[in-house]
């Protein structure tokens, strides 16, 4: 059973960028990508932990911000020939509302 919270309106995500939410000690890197879907993982870079949502979306990933890092933002894994992975998260939009599931 999923367990959804609202975080904010998708119009308020602007395109090929991100905001954070916070889950007790984790905080969440919340992307809406260029065609409108959203996606989200913990905001942190296995590598340096950099903080993921002030990198560039390009496609369906996500540049670290720090070293350059490619982080697949379905799987949360890191392009070869970098190793690692980051924590997924399920969203979804109702009625222009960005919904995520702490499941």
């Amino acid at each position: 059973m999923n367990n959804w919270i609202e975080v904010c309106k998708l119009d308020e995500i602007p395109r090929s960028a991100a905001r954070t939410v916070r889950a007790g000690d984790t905080v969440i890197a919340i992307f809406r990508l260029s065609d409108d879907r959203v996606k989200a993982v913990e905001n942190r870079c296995p590598h340096r932990q950099g903080p993921l949502a002030e990198g560039i979306v390009s496609g369906d990933d996500i540049l670290c911000p720090l070293h350059n890092w490619r982080i697949h933002l379905d799987s949360g894994e890191v392009a070869p020939p970098d190793e690692g992975c980051v924590k997924t998260y399920a969203v979804k939009i109702e009625d222009g509302q960005v919904l995520l599931s702490l499941a």
